[in-house]
């Protein structure tokens, strides 16, 4: 994490039939480089309650009464929904800056489980409370509301026209460049989730995430140490999602 980051180049001035859907569609983990607006900054000096967690820890569950939002502060953390015969999949993955919470915004309950993936740190935000505290915290939390909405329109494009390796890029990709943001390196990325939950994120099966990782390794793009994934190519990386290789 500690490596310099790489500076992810432009897309291709000839794009793919690919590339343009996902660029008509606003494709956030690789075309959208923009920030959210900084919540944390806005709230880092009001008294909240801070809450940290441990590995596998669940925030909420789905069903719990909703009281209110939190901030991720440290740490990474995936959301899933559940079936009634006990399937999960995984909605997404949230890092520093994000909001949990914010889907069942307008519900008395939780509509998913928000589980840490390692060590994390939470800030609540009781709605009420800040709407009364700070007049910009309405435009923030719709700001933030719009963003996973067009993520969640991007990721769906991906799912349903890209293959398995395309699917792995696009994640790398996005990591890399959420990363970036942080002041992390885009370069080095150590993940928090199993194979298998990426997997489970991507429509993919455990060991199709696997072999397209170890095709990727073949090619030269990345290079694959367990949990720790380095990219060697960033340039080659997108014009294989791109379909230009």
């Amino acid at each position: 994490m500690q490596d310099a980051a790489l500076a992810l180049p432009p897309p291709s001035p000839a794009p793919s039939p690919v590339r343009a859907a996902l660029a008509d569609a606003d494709f956030a983990p690789v075309l959208d480089s923009a920030p959210a607006p900084d919540l944390e900054e806005l709230v880092r000096q009001l008294p909240l309650l801070r809450r940290r967690l441990k590995p596998r820890q669940y925030l909420f569950r789905a069903g719990q009464p909703r009281h209110a939002l939190y901030l991720i502060h440290a740490g990474f953390f995936k959301t899933s929904v559940g079936s009634a015969d006990g399937r999960e999949k995984i909605t997404g993955f949230r890092m520093r800056g994000d909001l949990l919470g914010i889907d069942a915004l307008d519900m008395p309950t939780h509509a998913c489980d928000a589980i840490a993936l390692d060590v994390g740190e939470v800030w609540e935000l009781p709605v009420g409370r800040m709407q009364a505290l700070l007049p910009d915290f309405q435009q923030r939390l719709t700001a933030l509301l719009a963003g996973e909405i067009r993520r969640d329109w991007g990721w769906m494009l991906a799912l349903g026209t890209l293959s398995a390796d395309q699917r792995v890029i696009a994640f790398l990709l996005d990591f890399a460049a959420r990363l970036e943001r942080m002041g992390f390196s885009a370069r080095c990325l150590l993940l928090r989730m199993t194979r298998a939950e990426l997997g489970n994120f991507l429509a993919l099966q455990l060991e199709t995430v696997t072999r397209a990782l170890s095709r990727l390794q073949a090619r030269g793009l990345i290079e694959v140490a367990r949990r720790e994934i380095r990219i060697a190519d960033a340039a080659g990386l997108r014009a294989a999602m791109a379909g230009d290789q």
